[in-house]
């Protein structure tokens, strides 16, 4: 069985990632992209469905690990009775194939060592065909092609590749798989000097690119890590962020709310941007920005919610009956059916995300003001209709209150920026349904009963996403309904301490019951709580959250407070981005939800029961 979510680390090459364990098993890894198929699944399954563990023989084994310095290179100290070892692990790219590089060193005595390896293409399901020239093994089917590459003497056994050996304190141990297209020749193995060289030049890479860091006055080292991960997720050639490494890791263990997250969330650009600029990674910011303009270009009425790591728009959902899923958690999934949802709010995020580029002095042109005046015309069409939401829940659609909030948002950053940036748009009529929408959702989202802002019009049922309202700016934090909502959540909605994103015990919109605390919004809380003053409380819950990161500083989706475990995919874009603009907006009171906040001279609150601006 795998190990608990927070037991994993990450190693990768801007092109995928790999999950190492505390016991040495890689038991996560696609090829040669985020979202390929896995070669390791043993996440989803067990040591069958593909793993590559390297760990000490005995039982007894104390485990340390850290991330050396600001980079993503892994090191796993064992220590035995006989003594102790080191396993340093990172991955590499060059000329079409990727790298992962796996170096035992003897740090004391002398320790017994094995090395298991279970190749299974395709998430578990292929066998491939095996064979051995000059020490070097070759792993083959169809397609995909791994060869491994190590002094280290290997035996089949069991459709297995095992290999016993002794490491001395001084010595060390080096294993190089690469991947590599089949139809293509294969590249010649490294020599010793060529792996040194290589394991600088990847620590010089994530040195230099850290080296961009502006760090703040407080937590410095967290958002630092969490903006490596965010790096980590990132694609060196399309700019592409995926929302996480995994799929169907579950949000609740043992049941079916299990996701495939391994692309690329409109959703997510705003908060990227955000966090990108406001940590002083504006390269890493306009490749963000020119990957989010390529992929929402076409026709506006084919806008889609995500997309693949290149901006694929075919991204379909299938299940996979062979993986039994993380702890049993099933179905196992590929692609993500929500990709054809109609979901408001990207409007908003994608039009807050250009705004957010100009005031940031990214390089815009005619065209994406021309892709954003088509995006709005056709949102003008279709702001008074249902859709989906947030949550990507698969009931139908609703009159969600944050989907009506982000389509606000979409006109409002328009008027923005014809009014500060001078460009050309139907300016009064955008002001007139800006106006509409915002007194639509004061008139239906606003709960006069409970004293709170709801997740759906005519529906009493409370949402953490409403926290966005003052964030986003739709309202100022003084409001008495934005002080009433942020109540009304720490009442109903806060357990042991932490944000649930809705109350799911009773199952909603077609999702079955039960799920862990949403990370996200509980760092929205904190936005919430700096925006309103609150900052003694804003502090502590951002402390409470950053000790729920795993020991090298990672977070998954959701966590259990109750089991004291971490739910969901993982490592997670949108926990991490959350993180970063929280320690923002705590260390300046200028941060994330203080500039997204600010009103324009326009707009003031609407009175309770409606209005026009």
């Amino acid at each position: 069985m795998a190990l608990r979510i927070e037991d994993y680390a990450v190693i990768g090459n801007c092109e995928t990632i790999a999950l190492v364990g505390r016991d040495g098993s890689i038991d996560w890894l696609c090829l040669p992209r985020f979202d390929s198929g896995a070669c390791f699944s043993a996440l989803l399954g067990g040591p069958e469905h593909g793993r590559w563990l390297i760990a000490p023989k005995q039982n007894e084994v104390r485990v340390t690990r850290r991330y050396l310095g600001d980079t993503l290179i892994l090191e796993t100290r064992f220590t035995t009775a006989d003594g102790s070892v080191s396993l340093t692990d990172f991955m590499y790219r060059r000329d079409g194939s990727s790298e992962l590089m796996r170096i035992v060193r003897g740090l004391k005595g002398e320790v017994a060592m094995r090395t298991e390896i279970v190749v299974r293409f395709d998430y578990g399901s292929i066998v491939p065909w095996v064979t051995q020239e000059d020490g070097r093994l070759q792993f083959i089917a169809g397609p995909d092609r791994l060869l491994l590459d190590t002094a280290v003497k290997t035996r089949g056994e069991g459709f297995r590749t095992v290999g016993d050996f002794m490491v001395r304190e001084g010595r060390e141990a080096s294993f190089v798989l690469n991947w590599s297209a089949s139809f293509r020749a294969a590249p010649p193995p490294l020599s010793g000097e060529e792996l040194a060289a290589a394991r600088k030049q990847v620590h010089s890479f994530w040195t230099g690119w850290a080296a961009g860091f502006k760090p703040p006055a407080r937590w410095g080292k967290a958002v630092l890590r969490s903006l490596l991960t965010l790096k980590a997720l990132a694609h060196w050639e399309t700019g592409g962020i995926v929302a996480a490494g995994t799929t169907s890791l579950p949000e609740k263990i043992g049941g079916p709310r299990n996701w495939d997250y391994r692309y690329c969330w409109l959703r997510d650009a705003t908060l990227t941007l955000y966090a990108l600029i406001g940590a002083g990674f504006l390269d890493g910011a306009k490749a963000w920005h020119e990957w989010l303009l390529r992929a929402a270009a076409g026709a506006p009425d084919d806008l889609q919610i995500m997309y693949g790591v290149a901006g694929e728009r075919r991204i379909d959902e299938y299940e996979i009956p062979w993986l039994p899923g993380y702890e049993g958690a099933s179905p196992v999934r590929v692609g993500n059916g929500a990709a054809k949802q109609l979901q408001l709010d990207v409007y908003g995020e994608v039009l807050d995300a250009f705004y957010v580029a100009r005031h940031a002095g990214l390089a815009t042109s005619e065209a994406t003001w021309a892709l954003e005046c088509a995006l709005l015309l056709h949102l003008e069409k279709i702001w008074r209709d249902p859709d989906e939401g947030i949550w990507e829940v698969r009931g139908g659609p609703r009159h969600f209150t944050h989907s009506k909030v982000m389509a606000w948002v979409a006109f409002d950053r328009a008027v923005r920026s014809i009014e500060e940036f001078g460009l050309e748009g139907p300016l009064e009529r955008w002001r007139e349904v800006r106006s509409a929408i915002h007194r639509e959702v004061c008139e239906r989202g606003f709960d006069p009963g409970q004293n709170a802002f709801v997740q759906a019009f005519g529906d009493p049922a409370l949402d953490a996403s409403v926290l966005l309202i003052p964030i986003v700016g739709f309202l100022p934090a003084d409001d008495p309904r934005v002080r009433s909502t942020v109540a009304a959540v720490e009442r109903k909605l806060v357990r042991d301490g932490f944000v649930m994103r809705y109350d799911s015990e009773a199952g909603v919109d077609g999702l079955p019951a039960g799920e862990g605390a949403f990370l996200a919004c509980s760092f929205w809380l904190i936005d919430n709580y700096v925006l309103l003053g609150r900052t003694e409380e804003a502090h502590a819950l951002f402390e409470r959250l950053i000790a729920l990161r795993n020991d090298v500083g990672l977070l998954a989706e959701e966590y259990d407070p109750h089991e004291r475990r971490q739910l969901g995919n993982f490592p997670q874009a949108f926990s991490h981005l959350a993180l970063i603009n929280a320690a923002h907006t705590l260390n300046t009171a200028q941060g994330a939800a203080r500039l997204r906040s600010r009103k324009s001279r326009h707009v003031r609150p609407e009175p309770a029961g409606g209005g026009t601006s």
